[in-house]
């Protein structure tokens, strides 16, 4: 049996609209340190979206190496988003608040340590492993103040718009699927 996803206009269509949020949330946002929406709509976008968030991904993953150009943190984001999608795919029949808070927040607690994982592969250009794994562990006890705030703001977040955002994505559910 082919499973293709096919994509329609209005497919397309809404998958520029989820990258755009994304990224206009992301600017808006980025002069708070490690304060993001991004995993917000992550989460919210795969439980409403579904498949398509298969595309919504890879394409604000494109736009973030463009605008900032590419570098360690963008092999970073090829594994990291992707994760946070498929545990919120794989726990979409949650409907509450706090579960997903919890997700979210141990996301942001594990962003460093999902991040350390090219420093193994960098501290070993040596031929020794062990080295590799010191440099992604200094790496990510370095930046475990900044996983600490990652991890409660996206609690918060989480906490104080998943109910009102959810309540429009039904609404927006039903008015795009509808026909």
């Amino acid at each position: 049996m082919n499973r293709k996803l096919k994509l329609t206009v209005r497919d397309v269509t809404l998958i520029g609209l989820m990258v755009a949020i994304i990224e206009v949330c992301k600017i808006a946002l980025s002069g708070l340190p490690n304060i993001e929406l991004t995993s917000f709509w992550v989460i919210m976008f795969t439980r409403y979206f579904k498949k398509r968030v298969l595309f919504v991904i890879p394409v604000f993953i494109l736009i973030e190496g463009v605008m900032y150009g590419i570098h360690i943190w963008w092999i970073m984001y090829l594994y990291a988003w992707p994760l946070l999608a498929l545990v919120a795919y794989l726990t979409r029949k949650s409907d509450s608040a706090v579960s997903l808070a919890i997700i979210s927040g141990v996301f942001g607690l594990l962003f460093g340590l999902l991040c350390s994982i090219p420093y193994i592969f960098i501290g070993s250009v040596d031929g020794n492993i062990i080295n590799g794994f010191r440099t992604a562990f200094a790496w990510w006890i370095a930046g475990i103040p900044w996983d600490l705030v990652h991890g409660i703001a996206n609690f918060i977040i989480m906490l104080v718009l998943y109910h009102p955002i959810n309540t429009v994505m039904k609404k927006t559910d039903k008015m795009i699927f509808s026909e």
